[in-house]
């Protein structure tokens, strides 16, 4: 239940939060960002296995926005960094850890501005 709660909440949160990026880009950064609050919100209640499954998606997606997006490229290839670290935690088991990187991965994907 709490995760159901923790989901919908963070699914909410990455729709308000990321409007101005789908104004500009209803890309891969959008998808981005959308996974990697997933995987931030599996990380929290410690689903190491769904978070590594959303952070390996929105580092696919970021990946492919920073290429898109030569002028965001600095704050892209800082999520595609911390996206990296959530994985790495999430294959370990972590997924607290997991959770943080995920959250800024998400905060440098809003400051890329697409």
């Amino acid at each position: 239940m709490q995760l159901k709660t923790t989901l919908m909440a963070t699914s909410i949160l990455a729709i308000f939060i990321s409007s101005p990026v789908w104004a500009a880009d209803a890309g891969h950064t959008s998808e981005a960002m959308e996974h990697a609050g997933k995987a931030q919100a599996h990380g929290e209640v410690g689903h190491a296995k769904e978070s590594l499954e959303h952070a390996k998606d929105s580092l696919a997606h970021a990946k492919a926005a920073g290429k898109e997006h030569a002028e965001a490229h600095k704050h892209m290839d800082e999520a595609i960094k911390h996206l990296e670290e959530s994985i790495k935690h999430a294959e370990m088991g972590h997924g607290k850890e997991a959770a943080k990187h995920s959250e800024e991965a998400m905060k440098h994907m809003r400051q890329s501005g697409h």
